[in-house]
């Protein structure tokens, strides 16, 4: 079967190899891949030059009331070519098969994402590793909500006017995108390194928590379940450490990760209530730029 041309959309402010892996998988003669910065100021802006054929760069400009990366989606889409469009994130491997297999799942079952696993790169993103994978990698695929890292769909599925208009008015393009999107998550899991320094991984738990707050489609039972994990495991030590850690293992097990972080299941369940409460309200710093977020669709950008 031949498929429809596709717009690849990469938002990227420096050159990486994923602008060439994904390139190489552009096997449609009208396929695109469009390479999305802030600024001429950007480094990646200086290397148009040396872009692989049908790759574009689009130069997005400073956000105004959204997330630099909600403002590059947008002006991507609106550049895109055509109805058929792939969002990713150059912060993980791309195999050779990554584009074909997403177009496969299209093609099977319309929409479709791929689901992260969050990989630490400081004590307190590896802390959180266990809570990563009950929210993004096991929550994503439970309640069918897409990761903006890997997610195909086509213009016609959505209301792409109304999407493009909130979009330029918060944070989070794929909590955003799972308001508009029916999606269906396929078991392929994609390693994303997060943090670096413990300052930066709580930046990126409170922009999560406050993801959650603004989009999760059971708001009001983040704080209460926190709650409960906690006291369980102040209260009951020993068996809520046996029990969470084994059920922990069984998720990981399940989405084919094997990693000692599993172990980190009981103190993470701890962390995780004074992390939750801690991020509510705050402002926090995403790419450079802080936002204040005090409703779903009020961003405020300080550079």
């Amino acid at each position: 079967m031949e498929r429809p041309p596709t717009s690849v959309i990469l938002p990227t402010v420096r050159q990486t190899a994923v602008i060439d892996h994904i390139a190489d998988q552009l096997v449609g003669p009208d396929d695109e891949l469009l390479v999305v910065c802030d600024t001429e100021a950007d480094p990646i802006a200086n290397e148009v030059d040396s872009f692989p054929d049908r790759v574009r760069l689009v130069v997005a400009g400073e956000p105004v009331g959204c997330s630099g990366k909600a403002n590059a989606i947008a002006a991507a889409m609106e550049d895109a070519c055509h109805n058929r469009l792939v969002w990713t994130d150059d912060d993980f491997h791309h195999p050779p098969e990554w584009l074909a297999d997403l177009q496969v799942d299209y093609d099977r079952q319309g929409p479709t994402t791929e689901v992260p696993f969050f990989i630490g790169r400081d004590p307190l993103s590896t802390l959180l590793e266990p809570m990563y994978m009950m929210g993004a990698t096991a929550g994503l695929t439970l309640i069918n909500k897409p990761w903006g890292g890997a997610v195909i769909f086509e213009r016609d599925d959505l209301d792409e006017a109304a999407f493009l208009n909130h979009l330029r008015q918060t944070v989070s393009d794929d909590g955003l995108l799972g308001a508009y999107l029916d999606v269906t998550p396929v078991k392929r899991v994609r390693r994303v390194g997060v943090g670096g320094t413990v300052g930066e991984s709580l930046e990126r738990n409170t922009r999560f928590m406050q993801i959650v707050q603004y989009f999760s489609p059971y708001p009001n039972v983040t704080v209460p379940l926190a709650a409960f994990y906690f006291a369980c495991c102040l209260l009951f030590p020993l068996p809520s450490a046996v029990v969470s850690t084994a059920g922990m293992a069984m998720v990981y097990a399940y989405f084919g990760v094997f990693r000692w972080t599993v172990l980190l299941t009981y103190p993470a369940l701890i962390a995780q209530f004074p992390l939750l409460l801690y991020s509510f309200g705050r402002s926090f710093v995403w790419g450079g730029r802080r936002y204040h977020w005090p409703e779903r669709f009020e961003v405020v950008v300080d550079a």
